[in-house]
């Protein structure tokens, strides 16, 4: 993790490290490991995207397609961890909930196979509420894109 604002994490941010920032387990853990940290700055993060994820079940039989909802929500908990590392919030039981989506767009289709990358970067921040843009990306396709706000509120 970066020591100093502006600079960068080690890459070996995996999904140990994830699930010690945020409180979400399987099957709503969305973010399988930080590929790059900039404290104060932005995100990037990595979903790997399964065939055995619980909602090709039935989003949609014979046409797997993982929902945009569960799009936006990996980039809020992309966000929860920049937001928690950012505030040297880690331990301290605080949550980051959605209080906004906004101009949400969806634009490629995310299949089981897919890597999502995801990137988000603080527009705004201040002690409780935080705004983010996010983009999910599939290679250099755009999958989803949106601004949100969230709160940092005790759990």
């Amino acid at each position: 993790m970066a020591e100093e604002t502006g600079a960068a994490a080690p890459l070996d941010y995996d999904v140990t490290k994830v699930m010690a920032a945020l409180p979400h387990r399987y099957p709503l853990l969305l973010v399988d490991r930080v590929v790059e940290l900039v404290l104060d700055q932005r995100i990037h993060a990595i979903k790997a995207v399964s065939m055995n994820e619980q909602f090709f079940q039935g989003h949609f039989p014979g046409r797997p397609i993982m929902p945009g909802v569960l799009q936006i929500e990996a980039l809020a908990q992309a966000a929860g961890v920049l937001a928690v590392e950012s505030l040297g919030l880690a331990g301290s039981g605080k949550l980051v909930y959605f209080m906004a989506i906004e101009e949400a767009k969806f634009r490629t289709p995310v299949l089981p196979g897919c890597l999502l990358d995801l990137h988000v970067e603080f527009t705004q921040k201040r002690a409780r509420v935080c705004k983010f843009a996010g983009r999910a990306m599939l290679g250099d396709k755009i999958a989803t894109e949106c601004s949100f706000t969230a709160m940092i509120a005790d759990a």
